[in-house]
């Protein structure tokens, strides 16, 4: 964790967390902490745990929690369904977003927010034209990336996940999604004035161009093995690999 966030609330802690899905143990002692306004990036090999722990975090069904407890603004949330842990604030984008038949873009987003304060990311975001459309129903990668960060704009939760958010997404694409995670996560304020929290899972950093995570996190066969600045710890994929992040817990 970042120094500017010792003094900040804990928003999330995660706290020898054992997870199985379909009888295999994933998760094999998870423990991690997130302040007030703080956006940490977790990388880690593909199979490692990094999307199972999300999904773990929001509470879909198929893992199953069987060791240690999730507590979000001090509220324990091993048994919350999901619905619940949205209303507490918790909002998700995922690495794939889901389709939604029979239902358009515009009117879920009139379900998650009475009010009107997404409307000029429609523009920004390049989204008008679909919003008559089914949610994600046709959509490109990129088309449904920016649907999922038009929802999270809409929903304003105080803690939002994502799963790779530069997955299957151009360049261009990756520039456009950035920016508005950058304005979810409030990276135009001061460390003090923040109070959404973050986590980025990230496979390639890319997305880090554009959204800052203070601190980084590696999860190799269920467990974090290495943490530190972001950038460094990204640095140290890039040179070593996965498996030289254990030698060293930063």
């Amino acid at each position: 964790m970042s120094d500017g966030f010792a003094e900040k609330e804990e928003v999330l802690r995660i706290e020898n967390l054992h997870v199985q899905v379909e009888d295999k143990e994933i998760l094999k002692g998870v423990n991690l902490s997130i302040h007030e306004g703080e956006t940490i990036a977790l990388f880690g090999p593909n199979g490692s745990g990094k999307t199972t722990l999300l999904m773990t975090l929001m509470g879909f069904g198929g893992y199953d929690i069987t060791e240690g407890r999730i507590l979000f603004k001090g509220k324990e949330l091993n048994h919350m369904p999901p619905y619940e842990r949205a209303r507490l604030g918790m909002g998700v984008a995922f690495q794939k977003p889901p389709k939604v038949k029979g239902v358009t873009l515009a009117r879920i987003l009139e379900s998650i927010r009475a009010g009107k304060e997404y409307e000029p990311y429609v523009e920004k975001l390049n989204l008008r034209d679909l919003l008559s459309r089914d949610v994600n129903s046709g959509f490109s990668g990129g088309e449904a990336k920016r649907s999922e960060v038009l929802q999270l704009i809409a929903q304003k939760p105080s803690f939002v996940m994502f799963d790779e958010p530069e997955s299957g997404v151009d360049l261009e694409n990756i520039k456009v999604v950035g920016g508005v995670m950058a304005h979810l996560l409030q990276k135009d304020k001061v460390i003090k004035e923040r109070t959404v929290a973050g986590l980025i899972i990230t496979h390639t950093g890319d997305i880090l161009d554009y959204v800052e995570a203070e601190t980084g996190y590696v999860i190799n066969d269920g467990r974090v093995i290495c943490q530190g600045y972001s950038r460094d710890v990204l640095a140290d994929i890039r040179n070593y690999g996965f498996r030289e992040c254990g030698s060293c817990m930063r």
